[in-house]
């Protein structure tokens, strides 16, 4: 039974090792159109920051921790972009017949952020986002380095940590 347990709990060492990892792994944006709220095609392989490391969300109006998280974040955006030149980019996935309602929920809540919609969930698909909010800190070359998914009060304090150890060259947490 000793042994068993032993096995179980070194399983369990490495299983949690490589999904910490997996969150570190660098991987590029995949090329998908969306589009923003004008109505204009953006392709997410042209979504950059001259160099400077991006964040994409992954939201939607529905979403009540969503919109907490982009609340929170929205309350320290423009120190942030004055520390690091961070951007984000506030994806949200709803659909066709709810997309009217983002550009005046982003508005009436005075979010700065650059908004994009996902109707088709598209982008979701293809960087495997099963739950929102899920973000993503992408290096100044596009590539995703960190990410992470549902949203409790302090999370972004751990975004903003990896986005400046990200900037410093210095390992990102979990």
């Amino acid at each position: 039974m000793r042994y068993f347990l032993l096995l179980v709990f070194c399983v369990g060492i490495f299983y949690t090792k490589n999904i910490n990892a997996q969150s570190h792994t660098i991987s590029p944006l995949p090329p998908v159109a969306l589009k923003d709220l004008q109505g204009k095609t953006i392709n997410t392989g042209d979504l950059m920051n001259e160099g400077k490391p991006f964040i994409i969300d992954f939201w939607a109006t529905w979403c009540k921790p969503c919109i907490l998280e982009l609340n929170t974040i929205a309350e320290n955006y423009e120190d942030w972009q004055k520390e690091t030149g961070v951007k984000i980019y506030a994806i949200s996935i709803d659909d066709a017949r709810n997309s009217p309602k983002v550009g005046p929920l982003a508005s009436g809540k005075g979010w700065e952020y650059e908004i994009l919609l996902d109707e088709n969930s598209d982008l979701k698909r293809a960087l495997n986002v099963n739950n929102i909010p899920h973000t993503f800190l992408l290096n100044g070359k596009g590539e995703i380095v960190w990410q992470h998914n549902s949203y409790t009060p302090g999370d972004e304090d751990l975004l903003y940590e990896n986005l400046k150890n990200l900037i410093a060259g210095k390992p990102l947490t979990h």
